[in-house]
């Protein structure tokens, strides 16, 4: 089959409304050869290690680059190849299906970038849509994770900029990014939509102290880390957004990378069961196939019903999301609820269906099992999205 490669300069490239279903398969086909060929191998490895080689991470970031993949969820005016949504979910179906760091490698770029100033979008934001510079953001600290109002942090206007006092942690690969953006508290005294700012800090700032990497259950090779600032120094042009801006800077990516999570589940939970329908076909036990015994077969059963749901849930919060619909942020919430957990049952399944073989290093169901864990905690835990769930229908 022929590969595609997107391209945002080619006047040909399909747009938002002109994707066919044959545009589509040649997509997925293409996203699906280089997920399978290229870094589902490295994924043991890696694990291994618990670590990706900054080489390795540069050399897989320009290949995604080259075949047009990355950035794949920015629109055209921030650089992006301003794909459809359903070009869209059918890249994340695909690029879910490998490990934690590897997908971070694809390039999924935080959308907080459009609130770039020109100044920002001639030199930083270039760099990122490139691929020759990170970024991450710094949201959660010791005392604060999905409570917005308990930031710490504090940025003090002085001559010439702000400084930046406080403590992140959890912070996806901010020992390697080259830019962190930071939420501090700007305003103590005001509404918690004015309260805050966000603050770009470059990777050579000497605020930046006591840089540490946490070691996890899971998402082995993802780097998580904690870090301080310390009087850290920014100058006005790196503020991101106006002062007083920050919580709609940083709520504006929340739907999003909801949508993206749970993405990651489903995509992490499709592949594990497509393992255990192929081995339920071939290992025999008791003189039958695996495929044969109803037990298995009401355990495949139940992944499928609770794949086909949570698909349904994550394209339905993409689709609104993509539409700036009211409805959007209420869709992420369930579909990240319902897709992360989903996902926990349905490798508990797979795992069980291929018995001690399941618990083995040598396949990697014991890998899906623990990385699968962390997504019903990051980006907003079960619990919070829960209580914005209860809300929206009392409310309604």
């Amino acid at each position: 089959m022929t590969e595609m490669k997107l391209d945002n300069t080619a006047p040909g490239q399909p747009g938002a409304d002109t994707w066919s279903d044959e545009d589509l398969d040649l997509l997925r086909q293409t996203v699906r050869r280089f997920v399978q060929q290229r870094l589902q191998p490295l994924e043991a490895a890696i694990d291994q290690a618990d670590d990706v080689s900054p080489e390795l991470d540069a050399k897989i970031r320009q290949e995604a680059l080259e075949l047009g993949i990355y950035g794949f969820n920015f629109p055209q005016n921030l650089g992006g190849p301003g794909l459809s949504v359903k070009a869209r979910c059918v890249i994340y179906e695909e690029i879910t299906q490998t490990s934690m760091p590897l997908v971070e490698a694809l390039g999924h770029l935080p959308l907080t970038l459009a609130y770039c100033d020109s100044g920002q979008k001639a030199g930083l934001l270039k760099e990122i849509v490139s691929a020759r510079k990170l970024m991450t953001y710094a949201l959660t600290e010791p005392g604060a994770g999905s409570d917005l109002g308990a930031i710490q942090t504090r940025g003090v206007s002085v001559e010439g900029g702000w400084l930046l006092n406080g403590s992140k942690q959890f912070i996806s690969n901010a020992q390697t990014a080259d830019y962190i953006v930071v939420l501090s508290c700007t305003d103590p005294a005001a509404p918690i939509k004015r309260r805050l700012s966000t603050f770009i800090v470059r990777k050579d700032n000497p605020g930046i102290k006591g840089m540490v990497r946490y070691q996890k259950m899971g998402w082995r090779g993802y780097h998580l880390n904690g870090f301080s600032l310390e009087d850290c120094f920014v100058p006005h042009e790196d503020v991101l957004g106006a002062p007083g801006q920050g919580f709609e800077v940083m709520m504006s990516c929340i739907n999003t990378d909801r949508v993206f999570s749970a993405f990651r589940a489903w995509g992490i939970a499709r592949r594990a069961q497509d393992m255990a329908i192929e081995y339920a076909r071939e290992r025999k036990a008791f003189g039958a196939r695996l495929a044969d015994h109803q037990a298995i077969q009401f355990m495949l059963a139940d992944n499928d019903v609770e794949l086909r749901a949570a698909s349904l849930l994550a394209h339905e919060a993409a689709h609104l999301t993509d539409i700036d619909d009211p409805q959007a942020r209420i869709a992420a919430s369930r579909a990240k609820l319902y897709a992360t957990e989903m996902g926990s049952r349905v490798v508990d399944r797979v795992m069980q269906i291929f018995g001690g073989m399941g618990y083995m290093t040598e396949l990697p169901i014991e890998r899906f099992y623990r990385d699968m864990r962390a997504f019903r905690i990051g980006e907003g835990t079960s619990e919070m999205q829960r209580i914005q769930i209860a809300r929206h229908i009392l409310q309604h």
